[in-house]
């Protein structure tokens, strides 16, 4: 299809500006050879162009509107979640690598000393609530990017494989926050 179309435009620019090498005969016997399609056109009012409009629109699908979708459908809640983590995840990683590059600029020390010794200062339970911040999104978004991917294979597409896979996800992902946050 490419190849086609270069050379549909190599044959057109020789044909509008012949060279020495092809004369002007060759280029329009090459663009003799080449496929056409005859399209017709005619003129019509406005108001005959918008009723032939208005019939076409009648025979197009019309989207649904979200009303009619089922507000128990168990693959929103997970679905929108991944994305909220990944989102935060990555925009976190990027506010953090912005400022850890203005921070020469701006007199701001974000070097990993600085960072070690401000977070242990902090009390425990801080410490932790801070962990958990970061360490459930990072867990829930890996759990549930694997339950994902397992879906898209067509893997446990029953209702109630949904609904269990959904609270597993929920429930590894608190956990596994919560030992990311107090035992490392």
């Amino acid at each position: 299809m490419i190849a086609q179309r270069t050379g549909t435009t190599a044959l057109r620019r020789v044909a509008a500006n012949p060279n020495a090498v092809f004369t002007s005969t060759f280029a329009k016997a090459a663009m003799s050879q080449m496929q056409t399609r005859q399209a017709t056109t005619q003129k019509i009012s406005a108001t005959e162009a918008r009723s032939i409009l208005d019939a076409q629109r009648l025979n197009r699908p019309v989207s649904p509107h979200l009303d009619i979708y089922d507000k128990q459908q168990t693959f929103f809640g997970g679905s929108i979640w991944q994305r909220f983590t990944g989102s935060g995840l990555s925009g976190g990683l990027y506010v953090f690598g912005a400022a850890y590059l203005a921070a020469p600029l701006l007199g701001w020390h974000l070097e990993s000393a600085s960072l070690v010794s401000a977070f242990g200062a902090l009390p425990f339970a801080v410490k932790s609530g801070v962990k958990f911040l970061v360490a459930w999104p990072f867990a829930f978004h890996a759990f549930n990017g694997v339950r994902h991917l397992a879906l898209d294979l067509g893997m446990f597409m029953k209702r109630q494989q949904i609904v269990k896979g959904g609270w597993y996800i929920w429930g590894a992902s608190f956990v596994s926050g919560l030992y990311l946050a107090f035992f490392l």
